[in-house]
């Protein structure tokens, strides 16, 4: 027990958790805990301030208040609503077709917004009342928001997958590309799951009369808005701009769009869109910086050894140590966002990646797949939250159907896992790899 009590590498675990237990915010309780041990070790205290600048002044990290301003602006020039207003129109119809609408225009702000829960803001304001008012439960609906909203963060452009690059030192482009097989497949999973849902519980479509003269008027007006993902995936891929130069085409091209062809932004937004930014970014940069002093000192001390040798000690079989890095991230998925988990746990598990040689484009898709699962699964759930606030319902209704909604997710994970050249076909075909 003394041995235990004299180890740094115990009191820089506990020295983050207790505080998390205790409600602290995360990025004060990660550089809580790693400013006490360097100062109580010597550890070279001195050394924090240069490496806590050092985590954030890296040019890829420019890109995320970029995107985070991006889907502000187009969240303010109403581009959901077009493209809410079209597919409602193409699935409305159907049984469980409001559910299939709201998977599909997930996907859709996936490719325009890296935030999950800007994206249940975004859809959810719209879709939810309107499939309550056809029927829906309300629960289920705000449960199918909230779980396919989590597809911002893998369909990309994603301030994830940038954060992994970060850390990892893969290409943005080549992460970017990856994930955007895995994003449709899980689109195709959870769209299963709600249908099925649907059909037992007889949520039936919309009632009212289509026309193609309708179809294509609703095609026009939302022509701006499917231009975006065009002009920032096609920039990227098409090699016209890096990512982080993405980020700043796809900020003017939605002031465009909202000041001169929508007119739903004044230049009095303008101010209150940029505050907004200025807040997300500096609490994502908090945190980063925060946890890369973390992950500093938790190598320092061999905590990344250790936890590395202990995994391994446990089974040799790959697919066996997989599972039990699942398990790791849908527990860590509940206490700690995104940016934190990937800071906390990547450092572990970047050896783990070395020792089976996996593809580490393909293990960021995977790993950003369980930090979307994370997004759902309380108490630490941001997409739950801003549902449960647009919806006025509490958590202990929301949970129950979105239960079966994770399900399909983690059986879509499953199937990615199984078949990693789905994953990496297209960074292969664009010339990444």
């Amino acid at each position: 027990m003394d041995d235990l009590l004299r180890d740094p590498a115990f009191w820089t675990v506990a020295l983050f958790i207790v505080p998390l237990l205790l409600k602290v915010p995360i990025g004060i309780s990660l550089a809580l805990s790693a400013v006490s041990v360097a100062w109580f070790w010597d550890m070279g205290v001195i050394m924090t301030s240069y490496n806590y600048f050092a985590n954030i002044a890296k040019f890829p990290l420019l890109a995320i208040p970029f995107f985070i301003l991006a889907g502000n602006i187009m969240d303010k020039a109403s581009i959901a609503d077009k493209i809410v207003n079209l597919l409602r129109y193409v699935f409305g119809h159907m049984v469980g077709g409001l559910a299939i609408a709201a998977i599909s225009v997930a996907v859709f702000w996936g490719a325009i917004s890296g935030s999950t829960a800007a994206t249940v803001a975004a859809i959810g304001v719209i879709l939810i009342p309107g499939m309550v008012k056809a029927g829906y439960d309300k629960a289920f609906a705000t449960a199918v928001i909230c779980v396919a909203s989590g597809l911002a963060i893998i369909i990309p452009p994603s301030i994830t997958f940038i954060m992994y690059a970060v850390i990892t030192g893969v290409s943005v482009g080549a992460i970017f590309a990856a994930g955007f097989i895995p994003g449709f497949i899980i689109a195709l999973f959870l769209i299963i799951s709600a249908y099925i849902s649907c059909r037992r519980k007889n949520y039936r479509g919309e009632v009212f009369e289509k026309s193609w003269s309708e179809f294509f008027r609703m095609l026009r007006d939302a022509f701006w808005a499917l231009m975006a993902p065009i002009i920032i995936l096609g920039g990227i891929y098409g090699g016209i701009f890096t990512p982080t130069e993405a980020a700043a085409v796809s900020c003017f091209y939605g002031l465009f769009v909202g000041v001169v062809i929508y007119r739903r932004i004044g230049w009095k937004d303008v101010y209150d869109l940029l505050v907004e930014t200025v807040k997300g970014s500096a609490t994502i940069m908090f945190i980063c910086a925060s946890a890369g002093l973390y992950a500093w000192i938790g190598s320092t001390v061999g905590i990344i050894e250790k936890s590395a040798n202990l995994l391994l000690s446990v089974s040799s079989n790959e697919y066996v140590l997989l599972l039990m890095i699942y398990i790791i991230l849908f527990f860590g998925g509940m206490l700690l966002d995104g940016v934190s988990m990937l800071y906390v746990f990547m450092p572990i598990l970047t050896p783990l990646m070395a020792q089976y040689n996996w593809d580490p484009i393909w293990f960021g898709v995977m790993v950003t797949i369980m930090v979307a699962v994370g997004t759902v699964t309380p108490p630490v759930a941001m997409n739950l939250y801003v549902g449960c606030r647009i919806s006025n319902i509490t958590i202990e209704e929301l949970t129950p159907p979105v239960i079966p909604l994770m399900i399909a997710t983690l059986l879509a994970l499953a199937f990615l896992t199984m078949f990693p050249s789905i994953t990496l076909f297209l960074p292969r075909y664009l010339g990444f790899l």
